[in-house]
């Protein structure tokens, strides 16, 4: 720790937090910089960086009774440091996850499909034993129309997400996002932020080997060009499609479309070629795509008409059925990223891929199961409940902090509907320096790692930070660059 005069005099540091603990010496620059800086000069590089942020408009949007609500996301200048071992370990389990999980798509999504007379009309892994076929047939995230969506040898997730939290015994993988992952134009933003009100600071650690980035970029790139369909001859021509300026995401897709180079495309400039095609219109031309990285909600293909008269989604399909367009990701994902699949994922690995998973899960229960649902019952207080419908966190129950009227109504709605529901032990989790109101507090905070798939699977070196500024709320809402130490 440094100089206790200095503004970690009352840090409540501790064995659990990763600056004064685990991490102690990783942490020691940031510190000192910290230090130098005192509290007026923090108190200033929070205000340069909000400002910063506000001029290019880095938000983070939610639906609230169906309107869309753009906040802040603020920036803490310190920054999140993550040894080289730990990412190398971190790097690896990712990279590990999104192989078996796309190994399990394809085994889902059989290419020539399955019909109900079919004698083999389960996925292999779920003839083997290994998972319950009712994680697959009856999960929210299913869509049999989308097996015929993935251009021959694609991988159906071109980009996955993976949360992880630190705890007392390492990295935790806590849930997986196959569908539309945000996560790497935040940590591109976080970084230019960071870079912008410390600069002496980064210089150093930049000399030092601090990893960029941006580097993720020509690599997510190029993992999206593979996916391109046989009838693309050149370098395939890439969009990013987003509903818009109404996506809660936004910022980012405009972020990433800037990083990559490529446009951005809504439902209301799509229109079929006539070679069976898609083209973007932009500037008044009309551009044909060969890939389209897709960062719209699945609802929301159906629900978008183009302004040729065709549902979005009937568009896009016949496209990918005329093998002149590939999505990236292809619809239907949800299936592996549920959390009644995340309960089976080292399952999923050893069967797969015959190696043992690199990365600890939380200890989850399946309620749609009597035997498991038997042996919680009576430990829901004690226990975090989240329907297995929930994705993006939403509906999630934690037991040790509901008052008896509100377990009452847990106990009630789990006895009534208990497939809709799965049970996890808390997560013991370090916390990490944060600035809240002007002074240095520990806080929670959460990893998003980001790993692309095409002909390898490989993690980005642009994880994202998030954490948790009011105590205890936990939500997630404040952001930190990631430092990757050489």
């Amino acid at each position: 720790m440094t100089d206790a005069s200095g503004v970690f005099a009352r840090y409540p540091g501790s064995a659990d937090d990763e600056a004064t603990g685990v991490r102690r010496s990783a942490y020691r620059p940031v510190l000192q910089a910290l230090d130098d800086l005192g509290a007026d000069g923090i108190g200033a590089v929070v205000d340069a960086i909000d400002r910063e942020r506000r001029s290019r408009g880095v938000v983070a949007g939610s639906y609230v009774d169906g309107r869309l609500h753009e906040r802040p996301l603020p920036l803490c200048p310190v920054p999140r440091v993550v040894p080289a071992a730990d990412w190398a370990h971190v790097a690896r389990g990712a990279e590990q996850r999104h192989r078996a999980l796309n190994a399990f798509l394809a085994d889902v999504y059989r290419p020539a499909g399955r019909r109900r007379t079919d004698p083999d009309r389960h996925p292999e892994v779920v003839r083997a034993g290994i998972v319950p076929a009712w994680v697959v047939a009856a999960s929210p995230g299913l869509r049999a129309s989308a097996a015929g969506l993935a251009v021959p040898g694609q991988q159906r997730a071109t980009v996955a997400g993976l949360d992880l939290r630190h705890g007392p015994g390492g990295w935790v993988a806590v849930s997986d996002d196959l569908r539309t992952p945000t996560g790497i134009g935040y940590a591109l933003s976080d970084r230019s932020s960071s870079r912008a009100a410390l600069p002496e600071l980064h210089a150093a650690a930049e000399a030092a080997g601090l990893a960029d980035p941006g580097e993720a970029v020509p690599l997510l790139r190029a993992a999206l060009a593979e996916a391109a369909p046989s009838a693309c001859t050149g370098t395939p021509q890439l969009a990013l499609l987003s509903e818009g300026p109404r996506s809660t995401s936004w910022f980012e897709h405009r972020q990433l479309a800037a990083a990559m180079d490529v446009p951005i495309a809504t439902p209301d400039t799509l229109w079929p070629t006539r070679g069976g095609g898609v083209a973007v219109q932009v500037d008044g031309q009309r551009l044909r795509v060969d890939v389209l990285h897709l960062r719209l909600d699945e609802a929301g293909l159906a629900a978008h008409l183009t302004p040729s008269g065709a549902a979005l989604d009937v568009l896009l399909g016949a496209a990918v059925r005329a093998g002149e367009l590939a999505l990236a990701n292809v619809p239907g994902n949800g299936v592996a990223d549920g959390e009644a699949t995340y309960r089976y994922v080292p399952e999923l690995i050893r069967f797969y891929l015959g190696e043992e998973p690199v990365l600890d899960t939380v200890r989850t229960w399946l309620l749609a199961d009597a035997a498991e649902l038997a042996e919680v019952r009576d430990r829901l207080h004690e226990l975090v409940v989240t329907p297995v419908d929930g994705y993006g966190g939403r509906g999630v129950v934690v037991g040790p902090r509901c008052s008896a009227a509100e377990l009452a109504e847990l106990h009630a709605e789990v006895a009534a509907t208990p497939h809709r529901f799965i049970a996890q032990e808390p997560l013991e989790v370090s916390t990490v320096p944060t600035v809240v109101d002007g002074s240095l507090a520990p806080r929670v905070a959460g990893l998003r790692v980001s790993t692309v798939a095409g002909a390898t699977t490989r993690a980005l070196p642009a994880p994202w930070t998030r954490v948790e500024l009011a105590e205890g709320s936990g939500v997630l809402d404040g952001s930190k660059d990631t430092w990757l130490l050489p």
